[in-house]
């Protein structure tokens, strides 16, 4: 038996996070969280507007409650698109505890906000469907650190625009099976050259 299994065998996936970063400090993230093979599951867009299905209200809702369960999170800035959803989160300094000692603990890092949101979106929307335990999103999602006012402005302009754009859109399955090339530009936030 061949104790040595071939490097390829298992590839490797690629960490996009920013090596020593601490995504618990309060900062502006902009993510991105795909469906499970890229599924248009949330709705349709239709003249430049999204129109969301019963599942995409499902994602828009707890969207919404985040901050509910993470007081320290502020997260009006979001788009459900068809398979995808692109959202600003921004984590504040956590409050302390009153009294005469500091909290030492910071708020939850944005990893656990995703993965919590992306959880409990998936049980309200398999417990709809009654398909309990099937995917609704990939394994792990994008994101990037928001360092000025300038790019969130601009990165808020392209998620409130970003159903305008859907016939170009690289997510959008429908240009991958016709054959047509998605704009190129499409996925880069034009003033800071950011590919998403």
């Amino acid at each position: 038996m061949n104790d040595k299994i071939p490097g390829d065998l298992f590839p490797q996936r690629r960490y996009i996070r920013l090596p020593g970063y601490d995504y618990s400090q309060p900062g502006a993230y902009f993510v991105t969280i795909c469906t499970h093979d890229k599924q248009c599951l949330f709705g349709n867009i239709e003249n430049s507007l999204m129109n969301l299905n019963p599942y995409g209200e499902i994602v828009q809702s707890c969207w919404k409650d985040i901050p509910m369960h993470y007081t320290e999170v502020t997260n009006e800035v979001f788009i459900v698109m068809p398979n995808h959803v692109h959202g600003i989160i921004f984590i504040h300094e956590a409050e302390g505890r009153s009294g005469s000692k500091p909290d030492p603990t910071r708020g939850q890092p944005l990893s656990e906000i995703v993965r919590a949101f992306k959880s409990y979106s998936s049980r309200k929307i398999n417990e709809n469907r009654q398909s309990q335990g099937t995917p609704v999103w990939q394994r792990s999602y994008y994101e990037r650190i928001i360092r000025s006012e300038r790019e969130y402005s601009q990165i808020g302009e392209y998620i409130i625009c970003n159903p305008s754009k859907w016939e170009m859109d690289s997510e959008n399955p429908n240009i991958k099976r016709s054959g047509l090339k998605p704009d190129p530009t499409d996925r880069v936030i034009k003033g800071f050259g950011a590919k998403f």
